[in-house]
């Protein structure tokens, strides 16, 4: 990072940046990272949701109202865009010049009279993270620098009295930024239901980390909201993080009601607010897709006095969202809400809408008209009765007559075009947004230029590494007109130590040495067992039926000498029958 400033248009400071120190405390100890941050300056937008409809009253009679609608001035809106990138070195040594991108993030921030909505658009890997050869253990890089970078601007785009919100919608893509980066092997796409747990492991960190606890105190309260199209509360739960807070921290369900400007106001919009008018609609957005066709579909009249036919309420809305082609065949669709309360908001809503929708040109108007009636009616006094028309007419002045060119013609150096210019805005912090030094990028484009920079990007190829690294050097030189505008950070984070386990816990618990086996018994064992059960009772020769023993040999010698007489020696093979002695014989008693 060097230390002199830049004194281009469109290019800040290069130190300090607080961007840096916060990127630092989380990334690894002693590993070199290379950051790039874009931005834009605040631009006049739409508005993210339809204004409601607002009544007309009859004039002189207040008690008739007429039936009749019109839609209500937008709130006035601006946006602001960033792009961070984090690129390694992709050689031994000094890797100045082959750098690789691995990281891509794409912000907007949408702000208003009334609050402030920072929408994560894309974000998106290339893989080759796996060159820095972190050791075992170590928490992923992309995870800490896209929790990091979220918080930096939630830290800096804090408003006193002003509600925030963190907005983003998780669906699977093998690619969103890096083209031909799902070539690479190393690249670990994750699926939906992944992607959806990932987002949500990395916006709990707000919720529970130590690193962000100063982020939280200025804040009355920190709530998060999950949503998944198609999954009941059951199903939806499984994605929370497994953390002993997370059922305190999070609700199933949207935040829509309390994000709208329109809700907190019904004194100037109503109490019945219909649902078109608390639904925010994103660039790149499935809500906007099928927000677009349900106002298509619906006459104008129609929508201003009933709204939308169907759906009418918020759960309708999100289970015919069920049923969209990005929610449906087999695919998941998480939209996620963090929402942030400001302390000792006393209704600031009905202040703010109002002062939004009402533009601050009355001042500035009667300031302007004031002295020109004045101007004209001194004019008037001043003037003769009587004017000539002679003294009326302007006087015209004589034409200047061309020079003629003469003598040698000396060449004019061509101008070229060295850097981006940029129109800032006249006043940093105004009632519609805030835009300080220390939240902007490290270079500051209009957006049409901005747009250009993102186009370069996905007109790139990141499939091999070294594809990766002449794209990554192509588009870091084309963004700012060949001037360096990297900054370098070095990881401050020390690696976590391994578990210790101290003699009081004891060693862990081995299931094999539960399985139980069986042992030989002893001679002692057998005897002590002999001795304790009870005799067993034994029969007698006599009751012992034995089978008797035939002498084949004799047998078969016999036979073979009086072949005649074969029946009688096979009777006599024959076990004899046992004859039961007098005493075992049970004789019946006669009878008396």
């Amino acid at each position: 990072m060097s230390s002199s400033k830049a004194t281009t248009e469109g290019v800040r400071a290069a130190d300090p940046n607080p961007l840096i120190a916060e990127l630092a405390k989380v990334l690894p100890k002693d590993y070199k990272f290379t950051v790039h941050h874009l931005s834009t300056t605040p631009t006049a937008t739409d508005c993210l949701c339809y204004p409601p409809a607002s009544i007309l009253r009859a004039s002189g009679d207040v008690k008739t109202q007429s039936k009749e609608r019109r839609p209500s001035k937008e709130l006035k809106t601006y946006c602001e865009k960033h792009f961070l990138t984090v690129s390694i070195g992709a050689g031994k040594g000094d890797t100045s010049d082959r750098q690789v991108l691995v990281l891509g993030l794409e912000i907007y921030i949408y702000s208003t009279s009334f609050s402030t909505i920072i929408f994560v658009s894309k974000a998106d890997s290339t893989g080759y993270l796996n060159l820095l050869n972190l050791p075992k253990g170590t928490p992923s890089p992309i995870r800490e620098v896209t929790a990091c970078f979220v918080a930096f601007l939630v830290s800096n785009r804090r408003r006193p009295t002003k509600q925030l919100v963190v907005n983003l919608f998780a669906r699977a893509q093998s690619q969103y930024l890096f083209p031909g980066s799902v070539k690479n092997s190393g690249k670990h796409v994750l699926d939906d239901r992944g992607l959806v747990k990932w987002w949500c492991r990395v916006l709990n960190t707000m919720f529970e980390s130590n690193d962000y606890s100063e982020i939280r105190k200025p804040w009355d309260g920190i709530h998060g909201y999950l949503v998944i199209p198609g999954l009941d509360d059951y199903e939806t739960r499984a994605f929370l993080p497994r953390t002993g807070s997370a059922s305190t921290n999070w609700t199933l369900g949207d935040p829509l009601a309390i994000m709208s400007p329109y809700t907190k106001d019904p004194a100037t919009f109503g109490r019945d607010i219909h649902l078109r008018s608390l639904i925010p609609t994103y660039p790149d957005d499935p809500k906007a897709r099928f927000i677009e066709e349900l106002e298509e579909s619906t006459p104008q009249k129609v929508k201003l006095l009933r709204g939308w036919t169907t759906p009418k309420t918020l759960d309708q809305f999100w289970e015919m969202m069920a049923f969209r082609q990005e929610c449906s065949s087999g695919r998941l669709t998480g939209f996620i809400w963090v929402v942030f309360e400001p302390q000792n908001m006393s209704n600031p809503a009905t202040t703010s809408v109002g002062s939004a929708v009402v533009l601050p040109t009355t001042d500035a108007s009667s300031a302007l008209t004031t002295p020109q009636s004045g101007q004209q009616e001194t004019t008037k006094l001043a003037a003769p009765a009587t004017l000539s028309t002679s003294t009326m007419r302007p006087k015209r002045q004589p034409k200047k007559k061309k020079k003629k060119l003469s003598g040698p013609i000396v060449t004019r150096k061509p101008r070229f075009k060295t850097h981006h210019r940029v129109q800032f805005p006249k006043l940093v912090e105004t009632k519609y947004y805030s835009w300080p030094e220390n939240g902007r990028g490290q270079v500051v484009l209009n957006d049409n230029h901005y747009k250009r920079a993102v186009e370069l990007l996905l007109h790139l190829e990141f499939g091999t590494l070294e594809q990766a690294i002449a794209s990554t050097a192509r588009w870091t030189k084309d963004v700012n007109m060949g001037k360096n505008w990297a900054l370098e950070v070095v990881g401050q984070r020390a690696a976590a130590p391994p578990p210790t386990t101290s003699a009081n816990e004891g060693t862990a618990n081995d299931l094999s040495s539960m399985v139980k086996r069986k042992r030989a018994v002893s001679e002692h064992a057998s005897s002590a067992t002999t001795s304790s059960t009870p005799p067993v009772n034994t029969l007698g020769g006599g009751l012992i039926r034995k089978k008797a023993k035939v002498d084949t040999s004799s047998t078969t010698s016999t036979s073979a000498d009086n072949p005649g007489q074969g029946g009688s020696s096979v009777a006599e093979s024959k076990p004899k029958v046992n004859v039961l002695g007098g005493g075992l014989i049970r004789k019946k008693p006669k009878a008396s």
